[in-house]
């Protein structure tokens, strides 16, 4: 009996021995033909589905879905920025991780989120164009971005099954742009929306040029979108100061030239338009917005410090406002932000601290209310104010009923001016016939262009790139081709809420010119709390124009040299209060360079092509007289 126990031992140990068991070849490949990581433990489930639209194409789209969601809404965004990568913040069991920041509130709410690659990017079919236009004169086919929302929100509805089926969209910059882009022709399940930063006017003021100035920070984003169906490459440089290397390369085609860009439809597109014409206008999505019905509640969100796309949100919001008759669909939000700046932290932004983190007490308290009033069943109404606006001087959060509070008309407060005055000075009291100077000068040298931010310029540096509106404006005050006047330190504090408006009387020596106008919080010299803020230039709102559009962007004309002319043109919107001891400060110059391309200052037909012989330095004179009066017409809010 013994015996048999201790054969059958050693059977089982032979039997199921390590050596027993088949071993993997050594000429096994080590790279499976699938790999599947267990995802038992996940709080979510992820699928990816290529939705079709109605030309066939297919889009890829990227489904995250709480673990055990039932009647849950969805949030879409729709991206040229690989959605495949948006959803994978971190390789994360949690979908708080998986996902990006700006979306944890939407996360802990229970939202199912999609990320889907728009048409021709990524892992989507079909041809990108950079700005595909709606149909129209400027698109025959079938589809738009509009019609590929509502074919992508069509087919959500019918086939998320964890789904209560009602979507919102929320996207910012490009994917701003296409959530402005679904508001057309809308599909009824889309019950609310927020464009964040979005591209709206790519020439008057948002991406590609502000006010018919070339901004060529573009070229990188040229090859970064279209050289390639995914991510492209940035172009090489010579020098890392790029002011360096577009000043040697010559005019924006030269550096175009050189890169390689001609082989690029989007940048032959862009140079064969340098004027306001059809093809940008016929794209004006706040043009566009004027004329759509207003069926879905929106909220128009801007930073009031954003590098890229300052125009889209507030002209979307005016252009709207009109069809808002019980002031309820159409609300507009602006943190003390750079681009995209509502998705991360914003606790600060280059030498401001706010008061908590601002972008993230938007998102909970805000946000996310809004949404859930449309999109979750049985949601609150939310407490949204029709205007949400930080105010940047007294560092706080301001809710209004309308915006702005004070313009040239039409508002509650009449915008006040305030005037250029002799002695590089700045008085709310109009200039008289007193025999004082009657313009101010300086010598512009295309040679020697004034930098946006100090040298060197890199546009590869992300973090330079995100605060250099609010650089201390210092670095350039004292240079002989710029212009500075200043108030006296104030008595007391002075409000402005709305656009300050430009009006520029000057002349040029030359036959065009490009006018950057500035207004600025200049800092008392003393500020014991933080040293380093003592008489700091803190821009807060800025522009630059080119002369050649003075009579008409669409048909650009050359400047009457050395003749005073008047120049009128907007800037972003404030919501600020120069405080008692700080002063008022008007900066202007003509250029600002390489974020934008030189005016040769000579009138040529097309400044992308400008030859070296084109440049020229032309004295510039700004004029502050009875009759030739220059000032800044401020949204100035009294009493406040």
């Amino acid at each position: 009996m013994i015996s048999r126990l201790v054969v059958c031992s050693w059977l089982l140990t032979v039997l199921f021995s390590p050596a027993a068991v088949a071993q993997t070849s050594p000429m096994t490949p080590d790279i499976p033909a699938k790999y599947e990581p267990p995802n038992t433990n996940f709080d979510y489930v992820k699928r990816v589905a290529m939705i079709p639209m109605r030309d066939g194409v297919k889009l890829y789209t990227v489904i995250v879905v709480p673990k055990g969601a039932q009647n849950a809404p969805i949030l879409l965004t729709r991206t040229p920025y690989n959605a495949a990568k948006r959803t994978e913040r971190m390789v994360s069991p949690h979908m708080l991780g998986t996902l990006p920041e700006g979306d944890e509130a939407f996360v802990k709410a229970g939202y199912i989120r999609v990320f889907q690659d728009v048409r021709g990017k990524y892992g989507s079919e079909g041809e990108y164009f950079m700005t595909r236009p709606l149909r129209g004169p400027l698109n025959s086919s079938r589809t738009d971005n509009s019609t590929d929302a509502w074919d992508t929100i069509d087919w959500l509805v019918k086939n998320v099954p964890e789904s209560n089926g009602k979507v919102g969209m929320l996207g910012s910059s490009y994917e701003g742009f296409t959530v402005v882009m679904a508001l057309v022709n809308p599909h009824p399940a889309l019950k609310v929306a927020a464009p964040e930063s979005p591209m709206v006017d790519g020439w008057m003021g948002d991406d590609w040029f502000h006010y018919g100035a070339f901004r060529q920070t573009n070229f990188d984003y040229y090859t970064f979108q279209t050289t390639k169906r995914g991510e492209g490459n940035r172009i090489p440089r010579e020098s890392y100061d790029d002011y360096e290397n577009f000043l040697r390369a010559g005019s924006a085609g030269d550096f175009a030239a050189g890169a390689g860009l001609d082989q690029l439809p989007w940048w032959r597109k862009t140079s064969e338009h340098p004027a306001y014409d059809a093809f940008w206008q016929d794209q004006a999505l706040d043009k566009v917005m004027a004329e759509q019905p207003l069926e879905v509640p929106v909220m128009w969100l801007q930073g009031l410090w954003d590098q890229e796309d300052m125009w889209g949100a507030n002209h979307c919001y005016a252009a709207v406002e009109p069809k808002d008759k019980n002031n309820d669909m159409n609300f507009l939000v602006m943190g003390p932000w750079r681009h995209s700046g509502v998705n991360y932290e914003g606790y600060s932004l280059g030498p401001m601290k706010w008061k908590g983190d601002t972008a993230l007490q938007f998102r909970r308290d805000v946000l996310l209310p809004f949404f859930n009033q449309y999109l979750k069943d049985g949601a609150p109404k939310a407490d949204t104010p029709p205007v949400f606006i930080y105010n940047t001087g007294e560092n706080h959060w301001d809710r209004f009923q309308s915006w702005p509070l004070a313009c040239a008309s039409g508002c509650a407060n009449k915008s006040k001016p305030l005037y250029l005055t002799s002695g590089f000075g700045l008085s709310f009291t109009a200039p008289g016939a007193d025999g004082k100077a009657a313009y101010d000068e300086y010598v512009s040298d295309p040679a020697k262009p004034v930098p946006y931010q100090p040298r060197p310029v890199n546009f590869a540096d992300s973090d330079a790139w995100h605060h250099w509106l609010l650089d201390d404006q210092r670095a350039v005050a004292d240079r002989a081709d710029v212009l500075t006047y200043s108030t006296p330190p104030l008595t007391e504090p002075v409000r402005i809420a709305g656009a300050p408006v430009v009006h520029l009387v000057a002349s040029t020596s030359g036959t065009d010119s490009d006018w950057v106008v500035k207004l600025i919080d200049v800092f008392p010299d003393e500020m014991p709390d933080d040293p380093t803020m003592g008489g700091y230039q803190l821009a807060l709102a800025m522009d630059i124009f080119r002369g050649r559009y003075r009579e008409s962007f669409e048909t650009p004309k050359p400047i009457a040299a050395n003749t005073p002319l008047l120049y009128q043109f907007t800037l972003p919107n404030a919501d600020h209060v120069f405080l008692p001891g700080h002063r008022i400060m008007v900066q202007v110059q003509s250029s600002w360079f390489p974020l934008y391309d030189r005016n040769p200052q000579t009138f040529v037909p097309n400044i992308f092509f400008a030859k070296p012989g084109d440049y020229v330095k032309a004295t510039q004179r700004v004029y502050h007289v009875r009759g030739e009066e220059s000032f800044i017409d401020l949204p100035v809010v009294p009493g406040q």
